[in-house]
C-alpha cells in the first residue's frame, strides 16, 4: 500500500502522516512518499493507492506536479483500488468530486467517501484522518 501526497501549505502533508497513523494503529503497512519522488512504475504492482492533494485555483488539482503524475498513471489505474483526500481553503470540494469521477472513469475502484478538511486538521478532523487510515487498512483486497 502506497500514500502519495502534495502538500504547498502542509495542510495535505499533515492529513497524509495522520492517515498513516492510522495504518500503522491496526498494525498494517504503508509507504508513504511525495509525489516528485513517485512514479507509474513504482506503483504498478500496488493494489491500493492513497492519493492526497489540496485544492488549487478555482477547484482544480495541484498543476505543476500533482496533474502531471494522475496524467502518468491514468493508464495503470484499471484494477487499482484508490482512496482520496486534501484539503481545501474554498469552494465547496468540487476538485474532489472531479477527482474522484475521474479515478473511476480510468477504471479504478475508489473506496470510501474521499476525505477532505477545510485547512489544517484539527479538533475532529484529525480524528476523522486516522479514522480515515483505519478504514483504509481494514479493507481486504
Amino acid at each position: 500500500m502506497k500514500l502519495i501526497y502534495w502538500s504547498g501549505t502542509g495542510n495535505t502533508e499533515e492529513m497524509a502522516n495522520l492517515i498513516e497513523k492510522g495504518i500503522k494503529e491496526v498494525g498494517k503497512g504503508v509507504e508513504i512518499l511525495k509525489v516528485g519522488d513517485t512514479n507509474v512504475e513504482t506503483l504498478k504492482d500496488e493494489k491500493i493507492l492513497i492519493l492526497g492533494c489540496p485544492s488549487m485555483g478555482s477547484e482544480v488539482l495541484e498543476e505543476c506536479e500533482f496533474e502531471p503524475f494522475i496524467e502518468s498513471i491514468e493508464g495503470s489505474l484499471k484494477g487499482k483500488t484508490v482512496a482520496l483526500f486534501g484539503s481545501y481553503g474554498w469552494g465547496d470540494g468540487e476538485w474532489m468530486r472531479n477527482w474522484e469521477e475521474r479515478m473511476s472513469d480510468n477504471g479504478a475502484k475508489v473506496i470510501l467517501e474521499p476525505l477532505i478538511v477545510n485547512n489544517a486538521p484539527e479538533g475532529d478532523d484529525v480524528d476523522k484522518c486516522i479514522s480515515y487510515g483505519k478504514e483504509i487498512a481494514s479493507i481486504n483486497i
